[in-house]
């Protein structure tokens, strides 16, 4: 369950070889049947032999290190090579959480810092003519997660080899400081080592190095709109699926509650406003020296569990620093530019994004968010537009101020920021945009109020994933819902579109139509939506450009979609 939890918020040179004379690709050197039937595989990668778990129908294998342990003075440096081992190394069990801090919505914690490994998934490759497409996923969230927490054997069916990812968190991965070389992209830095592993050893896994598709939700969306534009990661992939992505968003003042800075971008931070955070919140360590190598010498010294003490501190460093080797420049800006590689695209959102963060801090938690708490978070995300925002969404058309508020965000940042990602990918390269519209799609958080979340922020994952915590309540549509989307997903693993024979038409989303095509996956439909109308986005474009519209009259008010 707590990984279910962490998952819906948080939401890889030469070929290595096949062991004891394995002929397929993905086969398993015979060994001990286990409990339940189970037999044990074995693979080389280049670092030396890994032992995972074989079924009837997958393999798996699990806690494989793509990168050296990133401690001691390693700790914020770049992902240093695995030292090689010998013998047969297990694989059969999960390997460590990254350091992390339990939360209300996920009750897990580790103190680990040796803990960049992976995970490979494969279904039955052995009468598989060629390798099999590679989908590497990059968890989300930024502050909590694994990729263990990842049952891909739903893709694996499909015929696609499927690894997820462990990458540093918070403070480990988006830490910067002055002097500190790689400030602010060290998580950024370890994804990339892992595709880089994936490019070596695919094919020791029955992969296709050459096909591989690297897909994340939320902030692992948000990492890969940065290797669409980071040099370093050119050439380690060939298509990408973006899902409730934050990397082309503006937050608004108030928009993730009172208190919370709203940074121009989302998830970019300038490297100085990296470097200025990092020395402001690690001032009360004892650690400040005008000399910042002595600063970050004393820093890295400190235990873990040290760090971890500091209030907030994983949370505060969930983002990417640009103006660097890593990230040269604002990604936004350059995907709006077509500075990305031309490959194929899926980017898309759920109905009702926001929904997740307004319940979980509100109503759904026992302090239902008032009309006049709805007032003054317009007052204070719009100033002088505020007013104009409220005709367009006044509280009482909404079953509650909770449901107005949620609105608002959804369309003014999620909606507005995935548009505006599909808009640059395809001026440039074939893409296909989606909104995940299932607004019966299960709730799982352990929160003791009511809400109606709706279609909310990551929920769509469990569609994808193994997730027998919330495909028991599945109806027989969610069912049909959920294969529809995994041959989705898979199929554009394969051939770099969704579409195929026996699936509904995905037609691509092209800017210059004049309703771009979206398709929207719910359970009683599957087909197209005019996605910028459902947002009002005109109503916030006109806004962004020329200021504050004029008042509509109450007849020219939309019905909320609530």
């Amino acid at each position: 369950m707590a990984a279910h939890r962490t998952a819906v918020l948080a939401a890889l040179v030469g070929a290595a070889f096949l062991v004891a004379g394995a002929t397929a690709p993905g086969a398993a050197h015979p060994g001990n049947t286990g409990p339940g039937g189970h037999t044990s595989a074995t693979a080389r990668t280049d670092a030396g032999l890994v032992r995972g778990t074989r079924t009837a129908t997958h393999t798996v294998y699990q806690g494989i290190p793509y990168a050296g342990p990133p401690t001691g003075t390693h700790r914020w440096a770049a992902p240093r090579p695995v030292s090689p081992w010998t013998g047969v190394r297990d694989a059969t069990r999960p390997g460590p959480l990254c350091p992390q801090v339990a939360s209300v919505y996920a009750g897990v914690s580790s103190l680990n810092e040796d803990c960049l490994v992976l995970n490979v998934t494969t279904g039955d490759l052995a009468t598989a003519r060629r390798p099999a497409p590679v989908l590497v996923w990059i968890h989300g969230d930024g502050a909590v997660g694994a990729g263990s927490f990842f049952d891909a054997r739903r893709l694996a069916d499909r015929g696609v080899v499927v690894v997820t990812v462990n990458y540093r968190l918070g403070v480990f991965g988006g830490f910067a400081y002055p002097g500190l070389e790689g400030s602010g992209t060290f998580a950024l830095q370890d994804q990339q080592a892992a595709l880089r592993w994936v490019r070596r050893n695919a094919a020791a896994f029955g992969g296709d190095p050459g096909n591989v598709t690297v897909a994340g939700s939320s902030f692992g969306a948000a990492a890969i709109s940065g290797h669409l534009t980071s040099p370093g990661a050119q050439g380690l992939f060939h298509r990408a699926v973006l899902s409730s992505g934050e990397g082309m968003m503006d937050m608004p003042a108030g928009a993730m509650g009172e208190g919370v800075p709203a940074y121009p971008h989302y998830v970019w931070r300038t490297e100085r406003e990296s470097r200025n955070t990092g020395v402001e919140v690690t001032s009360p360590l004892g650690c400040a020296d005008s000399d910042p190598r002595r600063a970050l010498r004393c820093l890295r010294a400190l235990p873990v569990k040290k760090l971890l003490e500091v209030p907030n501190i994983m949370n505060v460093f969930q983002a990417f620093a640009y103006g660097n080797e890593v990230l040269p420049e604002l990604p936004e800006k350059a995907l709006k530019q077509g500075a990305f590689p031309r490959i194929p695209l899926m980017s898309g959102a759920t109905l009702d994004e926001h929904r997740l963060f307004v319940g979980m801090a509100h109503d759904a938690v026992g302090s239902p968010f008032t009309a006049d708490q709805y007032t003054r978070a317009l007052v204070t995300a719009f100033g002088r537009d505020a007013d104009t925002v409220g005709a367009r969404y006044p509280v009482t058309a909404f079953p509650s101020p909770a449901l107005a508020w949620s609105t608002v965000v959804t369309d003014r940042m999620w909606a507005r920021g995935t548009y505006a990602q599909a808009t640059a990918f395809g001026r440039h390269a074939p893409t296909y945009a989606y909104e995940f519209a299932d607004r019966d799609a299960p709730m799982y958080l352990p929160l003791p109020g009511t809400f109606d979340f709706g279609a909310y922020h990551a929920g769509d994952t469990p569609y994808l994933f193994e997730d027998p915590d919330a495909q028991k309540h599945f109806t027989e549509a969610q069912t049909r819902l959920s294969d529809t989307m995994t041959d989705y997903w898979a199929q554009f693993a394969h051939t770099g579109t969704p579409n195929r024979p026996g699936l509904p038409r995905w037609p691509r989303f092209t800017p210059s139509d004049a309703v771009p095509h979206t398709q929207s996956l719910a359970p009683d439909r599957i087909g197209p939506v005019d996605y910028a109308r459902e947002h009002r986005l005109d109503f916030w474009h006109r806004l962004a450009a020329q200021g504050a519209p004029r008042t509509p009259r109450p007849t020219e008010v939309e019905e909320p979609r609530s």
